[in-house]
């Protein structure tokens, strides 16, 4: 068998294929090898670059911070201290109002308040009247990098531009107006009531003042702009006390005013024009305070003093009627009461018909054995017949009553009384009629309530004269005719004075009612013989041991003091302060449930503490009886007015 020879070229065709094997394996190490590395590579160089470019976007954003930063410096800059201190005084937990500078990306009304309670819009009412086009009004920007001051909504940051003195500084907007001055910002952590109503009010007082200064700089369109919104303002917020009061659209106009007050605010007027006027302002409201405070005074005096017109026809139709009864008929049941010793007494001198029968028959309701109680009414000879035609009429179950005229006690006249001889001199008649006598409200209101009349009435100096009124009875409860009694006072007559005259409830507090609120301490007869600290108490529900009242000589040492005070120089006119004098260490104070005061002026007392009370006590000008009474107390009262009675419908008096 013959073999055939390698063809010459074989060897060369191997050696090709094993260095097609070697390429293929270099080719397989550089993919798997090199190109990760490269990847690598990349990454690392990408991430540099991401690094690089991080960096300038931070140091951008820092310089648009410090650029904001120093925009709202400059904003801040344009109100003076002094104006910063008038609009945002510190009054913590009261929601203080804040003259600040805040700037907000989207955008915003002037008013902003931080919890977020109402929406941050701009308010189409005020913008259509002042629209600002987007390609007007561009900002010059001192800095080249302008785009990144531009922020991902749109809004343009406020740029400053100060002169080389540095006393204006302006700022300007760009495209659109949406970084806005936070002119009305509530800053308080707290929600209060009466938040938005104070926030109106203090708009309405920088509206007034801008609108005034903007009159002297000719800004006529903004004046007329400034008075449409005072007027909205002046009738949305009105007589409102707190939030709940203002109608729905308050909100919206409030966002309104804000705007335009920052406008008003860009005009850039002079500071001190600004101060001034806020001074100017202020010093108006304070002496229209002291005015309306003074006025306040009078015409509360005024009201005290006058008879109401239903009261009046009240005590002149029971004098007709007790005119037209026979002598028998006048007289009262259950006179073998008067004098016993062993009953419960109470004395009560009044003019007051209705308030007369409010006390007799709210003691009587309250007592739990009303016959053995007995009632000694002592009234003018005006208001005698009418008096007594009503307890005629409307006797008070079985408790006995008496009414007397003060008239009849004939010894009770100038040479024994010294208040009725010191109103006979010339300079009592001069303080109370003389008719060239200057504007009370001009000449002050501090002795308006000593002018009343019922200081000329025997009727308030009767209470220094117990024993000669009731010379047979031993002991006595002294009643005001503005009280109500509200529980039994029998446990009053078994109270153990101590060997004192006076029981009564103490008034005095840590620094009010003490004896230098009553007397005048600067005269050596009173700071000789009296502590200033000494406690108060007070007339209305008091216990009288007569047996001890004659043994102290209780009437002659008041009609010592009361001559003493013949010029008014130890005190002034009234009945407490020579009380005070006169019952001196001679006072039992008493459990103050006893006797609650101050119906009559102090509408902040507790309901519960009224309900424990034994009496109330409507002292002060705001009587139960006058329109001028405080309406959460006159239930107390009025419960006790038999309005059915067909002389009270007659005379208009009704609950």
């Amino acid at each position: 068998m013959a073999f055939r020879k390698t063809p010459p070229n074989l060897p060369v065709r191997n050696n090709a294929r094993n260095g097609g094997y070697r390429v293929s394996v270099i080719a397989l190490l550089v993919v798997s090898v090199v190109a990760p590395l490269l990847i690598l590579a990349t990454r690392t160089s990408s991430f540099r670059s991401a690094g690089v470019t991080s960096d300038h976007s931070a140091f951008s954003t820092r310089i648009e911070d410090t650029r904001r930063r120093s925009a709202l410096e400059g904003i801040e800059a344009l109100i003076p201290k002094e104006v910063l201190g008038i609009v945002n005084p510190n009054s913590e937990g009261s929601g203080p109002l804040n003259l600040n500078v805040v700037a907000r990306k989207e955008e915003s009304s002037s008013w902003v308040q931080e919890e977020g309670r109402f929406v941050s819009r701009k308010s189409k009412s005020y913008q259509d009247s002042k629209a600002v086009s987007e390609d007007g009004d561009k900002n010059k920007v001192e800095n080249e990098d302008t785009d990144a001051d531009k922020s991902e909504d749109g809004a343009i940051k406020q740029v400053v531009q100060s002169k080389d003195d540095g006393a204006t500084k302006s700022v300007a907007s760009a495209t659109e107006v949406v970084s806005s001055i936070n002119t009305w910002k509530k800053d308080s952590d707290t929600e209060n009531s009466d938040a938005l109503v104070r926030l109106m009010r203090d708009q309405l007082i920088m509206a007034r003042a801008y609108a005034n200064i903007a009159q002297g700089q000719g800004h006529y369109d903004l004046v007329r702009d400034l008075k449409l919104r005072i007027k909205e303002h002046t009738s949305i917020v009105g007589d409102a006390n707190v939030d709940a009061e203002l109608p729905a659209s308050a909100e919206d106009k409030m966002k309104i005013m804000s705007e335009l007050l920052a406008e008003a605010r860009d005009k850039h007027y002079d500071n001190s024009i600004m101060v001034k006027k806020l001074r100017a302002m202020l010093q108006s409201t304070e002496d229209n305070a002291r005015m309306l405070k003074k006025q306040s005074t009078f015409l509360s005096q005024l009201a005290a003093k006058t008879v109401p017109k239903g009261l009046h026809c009240f005590s002149m139709r029971l004098t007709v009627e007790y005119h037209m009864l026979s002598s028998s008929e006048q007289k009262f049941q259950l006179q073998e009461r008067l004098e016993d010793p062993s009953l419960y007494h109470y004395a009560l001198f009044s003019d007051n018909i209705l308030a007369a029968s409010v006390v007799v028959n709210s003691t009587v309701n309250n007592a739990k054995d009303p016959e053995k109680h007995v009632f000694h009414i002592v009234t003018d000879k005006l208001n005698y017949g009418a008096m007594k035609m009503w307890f005629l009429a409307n006797p008070p179950g079985d408790a006995a009553i008496e009414v007397q005229n003060v008239d009849d006690f004939k010894w009770l006249n100038s040479s024994y009384c010294p208040v009725l001889k010191q109103l006979e001199s010339s300079s009592m008649k001069d303080y109370y009629f003389k008719a060239d006598q200057a504007n009370p409200l001009a000449a002050g209101t501090s002795n308006l309530k000593y002018r009343n009349p019922k200081y000329l009435s025997m009727l308030n100096h009767l209470r220094f004269y117990l024993p000669e009124v009731f010379p047979k009875l031993d002991k006595i409860v002294f009643l005001d005719d503005d009280i109500v009694v509200q529980k039994d006072l029998t446990p009053l007559w078994e109270i153990d004075l101590n060997g004192n005259v006076n029981g009564a409830v103490e008034t005095c507090g840590a620094t009010f009612h003490r004896f230098d609120k009553y007397l005048n301490f600067s005269n050596p007869l009173i700071s000789d013989n009296f502590d200033p600290m000494a406690c108060g108490w007070a007339y209305g529900m008091n216990v009288f041991d007569l047996k001890q009242w004659k043994k102290q000589d209780i009437t002659g040492i008041y009609h010592k003091w009361q001559s003493l005070n013949e010029e008014r120089t130890l005190w002034k006119l009234g009945t407490l302060p020579p009380g005070l004098i006169t019952f001196y260490n001679l006072t039992q104070p008493l459990e103050k449930s006893w006797h609650v005061l101050g119906l009559g002026y102090n509408p902040a007392i507790e309901e519960s503490e009224i309900e424990t009370a034994a009496v109330i006590h409507w002292n002060g000008n705001m009587k139960p009886w006058l329109e001028i009474g405080m309406a959460q107390f006159r239930p107390y009262w009025s419960k006790y007015v038999k309005y059915n009675h067909p002389y009270l419908q007659q005379c208009n008096i009704n609950e």
